[in-house]
């Protein structure tokens, strides 16, 4: 499940899942992470990441950098323990637990703001929604998945900032999108 354009290989692919599911698993016994060398270079470059755990196709915890400030594969386990056990939104995950999971990572391109709506692809396109002090993000896969049109997507999204729906068409509002290397256990 990876875009065409993909950055990772299926070899990097299955080690952060790997990595992350580990990560999960040694925390929620209280064992500690120990660091370990890059696995690959491109593994060692700054990117963002989100990492989405489901469990019984519902979701159990998502958390992300929407840009690249750590190397990938620290992100990754950053990302891994924070969805896992720091999502305010959920209990965090039990050991028992932990084989139930399914484990989801968006690898982020970099950011860039909308001139025009249409640029936006569903599917293809995160979004983010920023006004003032308000902002939120969806991730590509979001739209998808709930069948949104474009209008359906930048409402949700300005609903996420804790905007009103149509914030989107403000002046002072900024509506910026990404693309996600997205792929899955």
């Amino acid at each position: 499940m990876a875009n065409s354009d993909n950055l990772l290989n299926d070899k990097e692919r299955s080690f952060l899942l790997q990595l992350a599911r580990n990560v999960i698993s040694k925390i929620s016994v209280g064992e500690s992470v120990e660091s370990q060398d890059y696995y690959s270079d491109t593994l060692s470059s700054k990117l963002g990441v989100f990492v989405t755990l489901h469990k019984n196709d519902e979701l159990r915890g998502c958390i992300g950098f929407v840009e690249g400030i750590r190397p990938l594969q620290d992100a990754v386990i950053e990302m891994a323990q924070s969805a896992a056990f720091n999502d305010p939104r959920f209990a965090p995950v039990t050991s028992d637990e932990v084989d139930d999971l399914e484990l989801e990572i968006s690898v982020l391109s970099p950011i860039e703001e909308v001139k025009n709506i249409d640029e936006i692809v569903i599917g293809k396109h995160g979004l983010i929604i920023e006004q003032g002090f308000y902002k939120g993000l969806l991730l590509p896969q979001v739209a998808t998945e709930n069948h949104w049109d474009r209008t359906e997507f930048l409402q949700h999204t300005c609903r996420k900032s804790g905007l009103q729906i149509n914030a989107w068409q403000e002046k002072n509002t900024k509506i910026y999108f990404f693309s996600a290397e997205i792929f899955s256990e």
